[in-house]
């Protein structure tokens, strides 16, 4: 059996290194390494594969985030909701553009923004929420929507760990992650499900005023070269890495299924256990499980992790701290019980190996060697 990963990227790149090598040897053969064909490519593609009126891409899905904010115009001093329970990428923009952050803690069993504890956060100076989309799934986009649309907010989605999911409204209607609020962010970080060989991000929007505006912010506020229209930074997806997403995006619908049936398999294997909580599904929302994540229950995690790492099953805490506990984000005045579902998250969560290659007999190994922790 062979060694077993959170995530196998070379057993994926092995399967399609042919495709992969000859995207990357085209791009070295024209030299068009900034702003190449490719990128065009990548965007037009990908806009297809969301059904969203534009793609812009950038350099990573943090910049995504923070050109997101420049490009509607939010002003220092703006407050803008935020899920406790989340990566520090979107609390840290809101904090380097001068706005301010405002948690709301989250759903105990999604792990996603609760939305009955929004409206009581939003003052006068609210301009925006951005709901993140954790794990792989969405969160509660149509009541999101409702909320925003009566209280005159922006929406950005997080979508760095659910591209391909897809979000069904009361009345039918199917939208992808990232494709339903203002404005849409997603990474390209490797690891992603849909991820390249380094750095990489691209945000999403219905909008064409802001696509442009967007697209214009990203390459230092210009439309013109050397004609600069507003501030702005300089954020790219690299031509290599968008010819390996070129590839990598016809594949990712399969990626999708085959981490479904992984999650399957850990379903099955842990739904009745009195210590380990599965992670449930929005009605709403399809799962694309970036991660796999269980609730432990009157176990401590440090034992149960060390066990599984001494039995050659790696894990991983998504995430260790919540974001109000974090010695960066002090200065907000938060306190310990001001978020406390997220305080108790931190403390449960672990992760197993999630990712495309998962062999059967790699799988049942983990489940085997759960089991075994309790016996």
């Amino acid at each position: 059996m062979k060694k077993i990963q959170m995530v196998d990227l070379q057993s994926q790149y092995d399967k399609i290194k042919s495709e992969i090598d000859a995207s990357i040897q085209e791009v070295i053969d024209q030299s068009a390494f900034i702003n190449g064909p490719q990128v065009r490519l990548f965007s037009e593609e990908l806009r297809e594969y969301l059904d969203v009126e534009s793609v812009i891409t950038c350099g990573n899905g943090t910049d995504g985030l923070q050109i997101a904010m420049m490009a509607l115009d939010f002003k220092p001093g703006d407050e803008l909701i935020v899920p406790a329970f989340t990566y520090i990428a979107a609390v840290e923009v809101i904090a380097v553009l001068g706005l301010v952050p405002v948690f709301v803690d989250v759903n105990p069993h999604t792990f996603l923004i609760d939305i009955n504890k929004i409206e009581e956060k939003i003052s006068h100076k609210t301009v925006a929420i951005i709901p993140v989309h954790l794990f792989g799934q969405c969160a509660d986009m149509e009541n999101l929507l409702r909320l925003a649309d009566k209280h005159g907010l922006k929406i950005i989605e997080d979508a760095a760990q659910s591209i391909g999911s897809k979000y069904t409204f009361s009345d039918g209607r199917v939208a992808q992650s990232g494709t339903m609020g203002n404005i849409g962010v997603t990474s390209f970080f490797p690891s992603k499900n849909l991820g390249c060989f380094g750095d990489g991000g691209a945000m999403m929007t219905n909008k064409p005023e802001l696509a442009e505006r967007m697209r214009m912010i990203a390459s230092h506020g210009q439309k013109r070269k050397y004609i600069h229209d507003a501030i702005g930074v300089n954020s790219r997806l690299d031509t290599l890495q968008a010819a390996i997403l070129r590839v990598k995006l016809k594949y990712l619908n399969g990626y999708i299924q085959s981490r479904n049936q992984v999650a399957k398999k850990y379903d099955a294997a842990f739904k009745n256990h009195p210590n380990l909580q599965i992670p449930k599904r929005m009605n709403q929302s399809s799962h694309v499980f970036h991660q796999y994540t269980l609730i432990l229950k009157d176990i401590t995690r440090e034992s149960f992790s060390k066990y599984l790492a001494e039995k050659g099953v790696p894990t991983m805490v998504y995430y260790p701290l919540p974001v109000h506990f974090q010695e960066a984000y002090r200065f907000l005045g938060y306190k310990k019980g001001d978020f406390p579902v997220a305080e108790v998250l931190c403390q449960e969560v672990i992760s197993l190996p999630m990712h495309t290659e998962m062999e059967e007999e790699q799988q049942s190994y983990v489940i085997e060697s759960i089991n075994s922790f309790f016996e």
